[in-house]
């Protein structure tokens, strides 16, 4: 088995130049949350941080975290379960270390939704708005409700770090950037700090946060890409009244994003080894472990977007394994989830960062969330995949507040729909507001001053510890 692509340092400070609006932002963004902060509360919070890992394309519960081995032939996983270090708690047998962290983990085996199709459940999952009609295109809009990141932006203000990042890129099909990932009507003063793509072809994609010798702030803002996008902060700055500070947020803002504090969290170098090993020498291992480092830095929402791995050359969309991939000739689904891919990679990087995570005293004030936007079809079709299935999948949480050692709610005989304790999306964002005292009934406004509650979900009490 060969390794994934290792992330390499390169000469260009995130990309600065390459980034969406959201990216280019940052003095909103700064005199946004500096009047947030001041406001901002945590009374009933114990997470002063957030890792989400978001696998795209729907990872399926059945072979993950939900076995069904008394399942007819067809529907049942042709995975072993295992039992982890949690009495009575079994999970899959190609995920053993992740089994040995289940005093730390909140397995819910009831997140459930109607969609099947990608666009509107990810919106869902991400905004807990549902039934998102997007047959014109999954195009992020200002009219959009605001993704975690926004949420965490606009309530928890930020320190000397950008308050979330997204990382290694953004969630896009066709070129189209998902809806339900930026701050949408919060506006772009809110949208998280996105690492670019990158582009198909590329094998070692670059998360380096250095700037090459003799390249400064100034000389940032002269490149073309950069001034475009700063002339639409200027007209953004001067549409709600703040172009008399702009220019003290903007020198702010590149302050913080050529601090080193920021630098230094993408610069792996700085790790032994040891840790690298751990986590794994591949894009998502070293992404856990730069959220890791993030988190240590003052970021307060990291978002690690599992959605392609590279290999070959060719992208894999290695959690929507529908049948086998044809570039690769003969895998299918299944060989893809336990081969050098999904179960591996994600049991080696989420370990390690949880080990990490409570080895540093950071695991009680990091709330760790794992999701995707749907799971898998109870069924196992002719191709030897899954197809898509939002009726009922898998969550786990740790950390941050998190009751380990538990399986919230319970899917039936075949993992097809929850019967003990549903849990919608609006009700995981509303457990995760509550544990970083974000406070569940307050009310969030447009651009246009307009109210809207900030969740219409409920805290899972029972989650909490």
């Amino acid at each position: 088995m060969h390794d994934l692509p290792t992330l390499h340092r390169r000469d260009a400070m995130l990309r600065l130049g390459q980034y969406g609006l959201g990216a280019l932002t940052l003095p909103g963004l700064l005199q946004a949350r500096q009047a947030a902060a001041a406001t901002a509360s945590r009374p009933d919070g114990k997470a002063r941080a957030c890792i989400l890992l978001f696998l795209v394309g729907g990872p399926p519960h059945q072979d993950m975290f939900d076995l069904k081995p008394d399942a007819p032939e067809g529907i049942r996983s042709p995975f072993r379960p295992i039992a982890t270090n949690v009495p009575g708690i079994q999970i899959s047998e190609h995920l053993p270390r992740i089994a040995q962290q289940a005093h730390r983990t909140a397995i819910v085996r009831s997140m459930t939704h109607p969609s099947e199709e990608h666009y509107t459940s990810t919106y869902h999952v991400l905004t807990g708005v549902g039934g998102v009609n997007f047959a014109n295109g999954n195009h992020r809009l200002r009219t959009q409700f605001p993704c975690p990141g926004a949420v965490v932006s606009n309530f928890m203000g930020t320190g000397d770090a950008p308050a979330s990042i997204s990382m290694p890129g953004p969630i896009f099909q066709r070129n189209t950037r998902y809806a339900g990932t930026h701050a949408g009507f919060l506006g772009p003063m809110h949208d998280p700090l996105e690492v670019p793509e990158t582009p198909i072809g590329v094998q070692t994609p670059s998360l380096d946060a250095a700037l090459p010798p003799g390249v400064d702030a100034e000389r940032l803002v002269r490149r073309r890409g950069l001034r475009k996008l700063l002339e639409v902060q200027d007209q953004f700055a001067q549409q709600n009244g703040l172009s008399g500070v702009h220019d003290r947020f903007l020198e702010r803002a590149f302050s913080l994003l050529t601090s080193p504090a920021t630098r230094q969290a993408f610069n792996l170098e700085h790790e032994t080894t040891d840790v690298r090993d751990r986590y794994g020498r591949n894009i998502y291992g070293e992404c856990f472990l730069i959220a890791r480092r993030l988190i240590e830095a003052g970021v307060k929402l990291v978002t690690v977007n599992w959605h392609f791995l590279r290999a070959d050359n060719y992208p894999q969309h290695v959690w929507d394994n529908h049948s086998g991939i044809p570039a690769t000739g003969t895998k299918t689904g299944y060989e893809l989830l336990t081969g050098q891919y999904c179960l591996p990679t994600l049991d080696r990087a989420y370990s390690a960062l949880l080990d990490d995570l409570a080895g540093r005293g950071l695991l009680d004030e990091t709330l760790v969330v794992m999701t995707g936007e749907f799971g898998r079809t109870p069924k196992i079709n002719q191709d030897q995949g899954r197809d898509h299935w939002g009726h009922c999948y898998s969550t786990v949480l740790a950390g941050g507040g998190v009751r380990g050692g538990q399986v919230y709610g319970a899917s039936d005989a075949d993992a097809a729909y929850p019967v003990e304790d549903p849990m919608r999306p609006e009700d995981l964002l509303a457990t995760v507001y509550r544990t970083m005292g974000i406070p569940t009934d307050a009310e969030i406004h447009d651009v246009e001053g307009r109210p809207h509650p900030l969740t219409n979900g409920r805290v899972v009490q029972a989650l909490l510890g």
